[in-house]
């Protein structure tokens, strides 16, 4: 009953939340969690049984996967598919091309080699940006303006990741838990750069949030299995262009309580879930009495 006196009908989901065995690897992501066993991630093996009993494995880091899933048959969040994709840029690149390849910027990827380099620069007007595969925050992105600039990308990189400049000064952070955008802002452009990103300057800002970007985000999230992640949108002519997405997404901007219990509930409704990666077996977890801890 609320402060009215009126009746507040509160979902079952929530209250099975709080009978859910948890285990994070991530103190901060499950601050606002119910009641969990908190490990630090070099503690992996030495709490096997708790592991081999857990309803959700919480946030391990991308080294632990191979041992949850197919040692301990664990059950993670998020899946392995936001893992998997969001591990490097060009691996989520491909994936995007699949599904939504008129939502990219145009985009080249190429081994480092001189000849490839120089066809890159060749194809792309400048300005244009490069990237190196395994960055997040803003770094490792790069305007391209000149010869130098080009020189001095290719001398940090192994792979060349090149994408067209979009005239914009500002993007879209949507973040998605499950299927659905549960939260979304405005990042404007920092004052010390083309950067967005408000690790690196960017200024968060509330407005209204473009449905088309909102429907974009979802049907990748869902056609690729991705279930937690901060996507980054461009909008440009009222077009939105998916740029990429994290999966520890930075907290500012949003309520951290909220996407806790948006977590929570996700995984109370997904209890009874078949996972095909380990068919057979509800939930994709072996029955407890077939595993074993050495």
């Amino acid at each position: 009953m609320d402060a009215k006196g009126e009746i507040t009908i509160i979902p079952l989901s929530c209250f099975l939340c709080f009978f859910m065995k948890l285990i994070s690897f991530d103190t901060l992501r499950t601050l606002h969690f119910p009641l969990h066993i908190q490990l630090k991630p070099d503690q992996i093996f030495k709490y096997k049984e708790q592991l081999l009993d857990a309803d959700w494995v919480l946030y391990p880091e991308y080294w632990q996967l191979n041992a949850l899933l197919f040692a301990f048959k664990a059950r993670i969040f998020p899946s392995v598919a936001t893992y998997m994709i969001g591990h490097n840029k060009v691996e989520m690149t491909r994936a995007f091309e699949a599904v939504v390849p008129a939502n990219l910027p145009v985009t080249r990827i190429h081994g480092n080699t001189a000849e490839k380099a120089e066809l890159l620069w060749d194809t792309f007007a400048t300005p244009f940006v490069a990237k190196i595969p395994k960055s997040s925050m803003g770094e490792g992105v790069f305007l391209i303006e000149s010869r130098r600039d080009w020189q001095a990308y290719c001398e940090k990189t192994d792979t060349l990741y090149v994408q067209e400049f979009l005239p914009i000064d500002r993007d879209l952070r949507l973040v998605v838990v499950g299927e659905k955008v549960v939260s979304a802002y405005w990042r404007l452009q920092s004052s010390n750069g083309f950067h967005n990103n408000v690790a690196r300057g960017g200024v968060v800002a509330l407005g209204d949030i473009p449905p088309d970007a909102i429907v974009l985000v979802e049907y990748v999230a869902k056609t690729l299995g991705i279930d937690h992640a901060g996507f980054d949108v461009a909008m440009v002519d009222g077009f939105p262009y998916l740029l990429e997405f994290n999966r520890m997404f930075g907290t500012r901007g949003i309520d951290g309580k909220f996407i806790a219990r948006c977590v929570t509930e996700y995984l109370s409704d997904r209890m009874d879930y078949f996972d095909p990666e380990f068919p057979g077996f509800p939930s994709g977890r072996l029955p407890k009495k077939n595993r074993r801890v050495a």
